[in-house]
């Protein structure tokens, strides 16, 4: 059975790569175990820089709502799937790229915008989808989006629950390029390339720097929003609202979150 991450060194670049096309690369138990192995192996000195991208036509469609058949994602799940791998990956002193290739939908909207660069594919959508199931932002969505684009842009794009296509995304600021898709994953590692070649420890006691003033924050963030996922999860009008979504990518192959 292939793992749902992959991982590839390329020199001194790790390249990730979610592997759970037919699922358009959404949140399961496996994605969660190896997305934790990746990480671990992304902690190699050896490896001065990491590119995240999806397989298939999605970057990251959220949980899988298929395969959580309970009121998910609750604040246990996210307190012990996706926030510790949130806070390994946010630990790495090293730049990360993402490089989105096609839908982010809610936790993977998340992952997505965790990136240190962000490049787009032409045909990547940016979805919160968290409200439209009757949930807030986790998975650190609620702390990048307000890190990238200020509260009260953050707060209509996330409260409303508005899709976004590449250009808008690059021009809110939540990316800094597109690229056509097939250009994208050798944009994303050339970047990589030239920063694992700066000498020492300079970029990534850089992005230590820059990072000073966010970083004792993101575990309070991760805890809050788990917090608030409980009484989201448990609210009226929740179930129904996920009956809807699962009916909806079960006919089409929609996001999840």
């Amino acid at each position: 059975m292939s793992r749902a991450v992959l991982t590839e060194r390329r020199d001194a670049t790790l390249l990730v790569t979610l592997n759970r096309p037919d699922s358009l690369n959404a949140f399961d138990e496996s994605l969660h175990h190896d997305f934790a192995d990746a990480l671990h192996e992304a902690g190699d000195s050896a490896v001065r820089a990491v590119v995240i991208t999806g397989a298939g036509k999605a970057f990251c469609a959220g949980a899988d709502l298929r395969a959580t058949r309970t009121a998910s994602p609750g604040n246990s799940t996210l307190r012990h799937t996706f926030n510790p791998n949130m806070l390994a990956l946010s630990a790495l002193d090293k730049p990360v790229i993402t490089a989105i290739n096609g839908a982010a939908a809610g936790a993977g909207l998340a992952l997505a915008l965790a990136g240190d660069i962000r490049l787009a594919s032409s045909t990547a959508k940016f979805v919160p989808a968290f409200v439209d199931i009757g949930l807030v932002p986790d998975n650190g969505g609620s702390f990048y989006a307000v890190r990238l684009l200020g509260y009260a842009r953050a707060f209509e794009w996330l409260a409303t629950g508005r899709r976004l296509g590449a250009e808008e995304a690059q021009r809110m600021g939540l990316v800094s390029e597109v690229t056509e898709p097939l250009e994208l994953l050798s944009r994303a590692l050339a970047i990589a390339a030239e920063l694992a070649e700066k000498p020492g420890l300079a970029v990534g006691l850089t992005k230590r720097l820059l990072n000073q003033a966010y970083r004792g924050q993101l575990a309070e963030q991760l805890e809050a929003e788990a917090a608030l996922q409980a009484l989201a999860v448990v609210a009226p009008g929740r179930a129904e609202a996920r009956a809807r979504m699962v009916a909806r990518i079960s006919g089409n192959g929609g996001e999840s979150k």
